[in-house]
C-alpha cells in the first residue's frame, strides 16, 4: 500500500535557508517528509531539472474590494485567485475595506460574503480603517484580533481614507497592546493635494501629471513621520509599497537605531519607471498607482534593499481596474484628469516570475532570499507560519514546482486575470510556475489550470511573528 498520497521526486527544494536535493511526500494535504527514496506515493511527480518552493504569499492585494467612485474591480475571488495559482501563489491576503459610517464587523461581514465559495486557494484578511470610532477603538478592533484578523492598514493619503496622526497613534497603541501588525500607506494627503492643485490650474492634466503630483518628498516626509509615530507608540509597523531611495533611506535610518520599522516593496518599482506613464493619449493611466514608479536610479536603490535587508516582503499590490472601461480606468472617461484615475495596477499572476527572473536570474538576490520575500517572511508576518510560507514537516502542501529555464514574453493573453492589459506587457521573464499545489491538490498541470472551484479555505490568523510568546528554553 503506498505510502503517501503524492510524492514529488528528484527536485531541488529552496527554503529561506537551505537549497537541498531531496524528494517530498503528501499525506492528507500536509507535508508528511522529506528525504531521499522515499516510499511510492498514490501519485507522483517527478521534478527533475526543477525548482521545488513553498507557495507563493501574497500579502497586499485586492480583490472584489467596493470603491467610492464608482469604479468596480474586474477581479473578484475567482478570477484573482485563479491569476494567484497560475503565478505560483497559494495564499492571498486581501482587504477587508471600512468605508465611513459603516462599522468594521460589517465589513468584514461583507467581505466574507464576497469571498465564500470563490477561492481557489487559501486566504485571510487585512483590514482597512476609515473611521476609527471609539466603538471601534474600545471594542470592534479589539475583538476582530483575538478573532484571527490580526493585521490592519492605515492610509495616510487619499480624501476618503486618510487618517490624522492623532488616530493613527491611537490605532498604534491597540496594535502594540493586543499583538497585530499595521501596516501604513505612507503619503502626505496635503502635500499631494496642494500639488494637484497647482498641475490642475496650469492645464496640467494627463496620466504622466500623476507622478509629478506625488514626488519623493511626498513619501519621503510621510515615511518618516510614520516611523516616528511608531516610534513613540513603541510598536513595530510595515511600510507598505516602497518606492525609491528617499523612503528606503528612511527605513534604513530608522532600523538602525534599533526600531523595528518593516518594509514591502513591490515589482512595479523594480520594473517599471515614471515613463511609462507618458503613454499616447489616456493609455498612461493603465501604469497610475500610488506611489508612483520612480527613475532607473531608484529601480537600484530598491534592488540594494532587496538584497541587503531593507525590505521584507514583496507583494503584488494588484488592484484590477480594466484599462478600456467605464468602471476602470475611464469611470470619468478617457479624457479625465489624472487626480480621477483609479489607482493601482494588476500584478498578482507576474509577482513570483518578475521577482525570481530579476533577482535571482540576474544575481540581485539568492534563491532563499526569493523564498523569504515571496512566502516566508509574508507568512510569518501575517501570523500563518509555519502553516503556510515554508517546506517543512507538518505544514500544508503549498508547493511550487518551478521551471527556472522557461523563458516567457509576458502578454496580456498569457495571463489568467480578468483586466484587459498588464502593465508589464513585452517583459521577457526567465523562470515560470509550471505545477502548482494547494494543500496537495494540483492547481495547475504543466501550465494549465486545472482545479475544481471554491476550494480555498478561510484563515484564522496568530498575531505576528513578533508578537508571539518566547518558547522557553
Amino acid at each position: 500500500m503506498p505510502q503517501f498520497d503524492l510524492v514529488i521526486r528528484h527536485g531541488t527544494l529552496a527554503t529561506a535557508a537551505d537549497v537541498f536535493a531531496a524528494d517530498l511526500g503528501i499525506v492528507d494535504g500536509k507535508i508528511a517528509a522529506i528525504g531521499g527514496h522515499l516510499a511510492a506515493g498514490r501519485q507522483e511527480i517527478d521534478a527533475s531539472g526543477r525548482l521545488v518552493l513553498p507557495g507563493g504569499v501574497d500579502g497586499h492585494c485586492h480583490f472584489d474590494q467596493p470603491t467610492s467612485d464608482g469604479s468596480v474591480m474586474a477581479d473578484d475571488f475567482y478570477t484573482g485567485s485563479r491569476s494567484a495559482a497560475c503565478g505560483g501563489t497559494t495564499t492571498i491576503i486581501p482587504f477587508a475595506c471600512q468605508f465611513r459610517g459603516q462599522t468594521l464587523r460589517a465589513a468584514v461581514e461583507d467581505y466574507h460574503n464576497r469571498a465564500r465559495g470563490r477561492s481557489f486557494i487559501d486566504y485571510a484578511f487585512h483590514l482597512i480603517i476609515s473611521d476609527p470610532t471609539e466603538q471601534l477603538i474600545g471594542q470592534d478592533l479589539p475583538a476582530l484580533i483575538r478573532d484571527g484578523y490580526t493585521s490592519f492598514k492605515i492610509y495616510m493619503t487619499y480624501d476618503d481614507m486618510k487618517l490624522n496622526d492623532r488616530q493613527v497613534l491611537d490605532l498604534l497603541t491597540i496594535a502594540r497592546r493586543d499583538g497585530a501588525m499595521a501596516m501604513i500607506h505612507a503619503e502626505n494627503s496635503d502635500f499631494i493635494g496642494w500639488l494637484t492643485g497647482k498641475l490642475l490650474a496650469a492645464g496640467q492634466t494627463e496620466p504622466r501629471y500623476h507622478a509629478t503630483s506625488r514626488p519623493m518628498a511626498v513619501e519621503r516626509e510621510a515615511t518618516h513621520r510614520a516611523i516616528t509615530m511608531a516610534e513613540l507608540a513603541d510598536v513595530p509597523i510595515l511600510i507598505v509599497h516602497v518606492s525609491g531611495r528617499e523612503a528606503v533611506e528612511q527605513i534604513h535610518w530608522a532600523q538602525g537605531r534599533g526600531l523595528k520599522i518593516f518594509a514591502e516593496t513591490c515589482p512595479q518599482y523594480m520594473v517599471l519607471t515614471e515613463a511609462d506613464l507618458h503613454g499616447h493619449g489616456f493609455e498612461g493611466a493603465k501604469c497610475i498607482c500610488s506611489p508612483p514608479p520612480r527613475d532607473r536610479a531608484n529601480q537600484a536603490a530598491i534592488w540594494d534593499g532587496l538584497s541587503g535587508g531593507v525590505f521584507q516582503i514583496v507583494s503584488s499590490d494588484h488592484a484590477p481596474f480594466r484599462y478600456a472601461d467605464p468602471k476602470g480606468k475611464m469611470v470619468r472617461g478617457d479624457k479625465a484628469p489624472f487626480n480621477w484615475v483609479p489607482n493601482g495596477i494588476p500584478g498578482v499572476e507576474t509577482r513570483l516570475p518578475i521577482l525570481f527572473s530579476e533577482g535571482v536570474g540576474k544575481g540581485r538576490i539568492s534563491l532563499p532570499r526569493f523564498v523569504e520575500l515571496a512566502a516566508t517572511n509574508p507568512a510569518k508576518m501575517y501570523g500563518l507560519y509555519p502553516r503556510k510560507g515554508t517546506l517543512a514537516i507538518g505544514a500544508d502542501a503549498d508547493i511550487v514546482i518551478f521551471d527556472p529555464d522557461r523563458t516567457v514574453r509576458i502578454t496580456n493573453a498569457v495571463l489568467h486575470h480578468n483586466v484587459d492589459y498588464t502593465p508589464y506587457e513585452g517583459l521577457e521573464v526567465k523562470g515560470w510556475p509550471q505545477t502548482v499545489l494547494s494543500r496537495g491538490d494540483v492547481l495547475v498541470d504543466n501550465g494549465s489550470f486545472v482545479a475544481a472551484d471554491g476550494r480555498g479555505q478561510f484563515l484564522h490568523c496568530d498575531k505576528p511573528e513578533f508578537a508571539r510568546p518566547k518558547a522557553a528554553a
